[in-house]
């Protein structure tokens, strides 16, 4: 638990932490301010065991960071990570939007010169 940058973590990892709903609830709670996981298991309806359990999770994948703020501990999302995730998924799904660009080009190709 500390606000020390942390390692950038493999995407696998990163999406399987994502792939829990609650998981991605709690990730979407924090992206709007910062939480206790007490606060996080008002929110939710999971017990706060499970919530720091789920935080963990989160925070082992880079996503998540933790800060004591006196007596408490308060939990955010790391937007730094989710932002270099989803430009790995955008450059994915550019490659994909250039490969079916290129396909639909040969097609039309092909038909244009069997159709005369």
């Amino acid at each position: 638990m500390s606000a020390r940058p942390t390692a950038p973590e493999a995407p696998t990892r990163q999406l399987a932490a994502l792939a829990d709903d609650t998981r991605w609830a709690i990730l979407e709670l924090l992206g709007s301010r910062a939480r206790s996981a007490s606060e996080l298991a008002a929110e939710l309806p999971v017990s706060r065991q499970a919530i720091a359990k789920h935080l963990a999770i989160l925070e082992a994948a880079g996503l998540v960071d933790s800060v004591r703020e006196g007596r408490s501990v308060r939990h955010r999302a790391i937007g730094a990570s989710l932002s270099a995730l989803a430009d790995r998924l955008e450059a994915i799904g550019q490659q994909w939007e250039s490969r079916l660009d290129r396909l639909a080009q040969r097609a039309e190709a092909r038909a244009g010169a069997g159709g005369d």
